[in-house]
C-alpha cells in the first residue's frame, strides 16, 4: 500500500537521478575531450619548436632530442605548408592522396576547422604553417556521447516497452476476469428466463410473445458466449461469411429505429472464411452501433461484402459526423472515444477480435467531416 502511494514519486526520482547521471557522464566526457585536445595542441606546438630548432641548428649540433620530438608523432595527421604555399612535410596522411592538389586543399580547410594552425617561425619571420587534424582516437571520443545517448535511449525504450507490455497484460487479465464474471452473472438469470419461457408455453400465452422472448434469450446466450471467450483463444470454424453477415444484419435492422435506413450489398454464392461466429457478429454489431451513434439515430448504413482473389472485404459505411484523419488510428485505442458517453472499448475490442483472433485487418477506409465514415474489415478466404 505504501509502495503504491509513493510509486509515482519514486518513478520521478529515478528519472531525475538517471538524467543527472547521464548529464554528468556527458559533461565529464566533454571535459576529457577538451583536455585531450589541449594535449594534442601542446604536442603540435612542441613539434613546431623542434622544427624551428632543426632549421636553425648547425651541422655539428646534437639533434637527438629534436629528431626524437619530430619523429614522435605517430597518431595526429598534420602537414607543413611552406611560406610560398608548397608542401613542406606531412605526417600520418595517405601518401597516394597527398599528391592530389584538390585533396590537399580540402584537407587544409578541414584541419583549419578542427584546430587553429600553428606558425613555424625563424626569428621574426614565418617560414611555414602547421595544419593538423584530430587523431583517430580523438575522433572516436567525439562520437562517444552520441553512442552513450543511443544506449540510454535504447535502454529507456526497452524499459518503456516492458512497462507498457506489463501494463497491457495486467489490463488484459482484468478485462478478461471482468468479462468471465459478467458471463457468469448473466448465466444465472438467463437460466431462470429459459425456465419461465417453458412455463409460458404451458399457459394460454400468445405464441408470438414466446417466439420474441426466445429470440432475446438466444441473444443473451450469444452475449454470454462472447464474454466467456474473452481472455482465451477462440475456436475458428469454416463458415459462410455472407450468411453470418446477413444474420447480424437482420437482427440489427429489426431492433433499430425506422429512421435508420439499412442497405446490404453482397455477392451471390457462398464465401467460406475461418470464423468464430459469435465474435464476428459482435464486430458487426459494434460497427453498426457506432455508426448509429455517429448519425445520432438518423441516416443510412451500408454493409457491403466484396472479394479480391483470396481476400474478403467487409465494409460498413454510415452518413454520420465523420472523423478527422488524426483519429483514424487513435479510434482503435482502448479508452479513446469521440462520444460524450462511452468507455471507448467497442472498436478496440473489434480490432482485437479481427486482428488477433482472425489474423485479419480493420481500418478506417475513408472518412469526411459531416459526410460519414467507412470501416473496412479484411479477412482471408478459407
Amino acid at each position: 500500500m505504501i509502495f503504491t502511494r509513493y510509486s509515482n514519486t519514486l518513478r520521478w526520482l529515478i528519472i531525475v537521478a538517471s538524467f543527472a547521471i547521464v548529464s554528468l557522464i556527458l559533461w565529464k566526457t566533454y571535459e576529457f575531450f577538451q583536455h585531450f585536445k589541449e594535449e594534442e595542441r601542446t604536442k603540435m606546438e612542441n613539434w613546431s619548436f623542434a622544427q624551428t630548432d632543426f632549421i636553425n641548428s648547425e651541422t655539428n649540433a646534437n639533434l637527438d632530442l629534436t629528431l626524437k620530438i619530430l619523429n614522435s608523432n605517430k597518431t595526429t595527421p598534420m602537414l607543413v605548408i611552406n611560406e610560398d604555399g608548397s608542401l613542406g612535410s606531412y605526417n600520418n596522411i595517405n601518401d597516394a592522396k597527398i599528391t592530389d592538389s584538390l585533396y590537399l586543399k580540402k584537407l587544409i580547410v578541414r584541419f583549419k576547422q578542427e584546430n587553429k594552425p600553428i606558425s613555424v617561425k625563424l626569428g621574426d619571420s614565418i617560414v611555414g604553417t602547421i595544419y593538423y587534424g584530430n587523431s583517430e582516437l580523438l575522433n572516436k571520443l567525439k562520437y562517444y556521447p552520441l553512442a552513450l545517448l543511443l544506449i540510454v535511449f535504447l535502454f529507456g525504450a526497452v524499459i518503456f516497452f516492458f512497462y507498457r507490455s506489463n501494463k497491457n497484460a495486467t489490463q488484459n487479465k482484468l478485462w478478461s476476469g471482468m468479462a468471465k464474471e459478467t458471463a457468469h452473472q448473466i448465466g444465472t438469470p438467463l437460466s431462470s428466463l429459459i425456465g419461465w419461457a417453458e412455463i409460458l408455453k404451458t399457459e394460454n400465452t400468445n405464441p408470438d410473445y414466446i417466439v420474441e422472448i426466445e429470440k432475446d434469450i438466444d441473444r443473451l446466450q450469444t452475449i454470454t458466449e462472447r464474454f466467456s471467450k474473452i481472455g482465451s483463444i477462440p475456436t475458428l470454424e469454416v463458415a459462410d461469411i455472407i450468411k453470418e453477415t446477413i444474420d447480424s444484419y437482420d437482427y440489427l435492422k429489426a431492433r433499430s429505429s425506422n429512421l435508420i435506413e439499412f442497405d446490404l450489398k453482397i455477392p451471390e454464392g457462398d464465401i467460406l472464411v475461418n470464423l468464430n461466429k459469435q465474435l464476428y457478429s459482435w464486430c458487426i454489431e459494434n460497427l453498426v452501433k457506432n455508426a448509429i451513434d455517429a448519425m445520432k439515430g438518423r441516416g443510412k448504413i451500408t454493409i457491403e461484402i466484396s472479394q479480391l482473389e483470396n481476400t474478403i472485404m467487409v465494409t460498413v459505411t454510415d452518413t454520420g459526423k465523420g472523423l478527422s484523419k488524426k483519429d483514424f488510428n487513435r479510434i482503435f485505442e482502448p479508452g479513446f472515444t469521440t462520444k460524450k458517453r462511452g468507455w471507448g472499448l467497442g472498436l478496440s475490442l473489434t480490432r482485437r477480435i479481427i486482428e488477433d483472433f482472425h489474423d485479419g485487418k480493420i481500418k478506417v477506409l475513408q472518412s469526411e467531416k459531416g459526410k460519414g465514415t467507412t470501416f473496412q474489415i479484411t479477412l482471408k478466404r478459407a
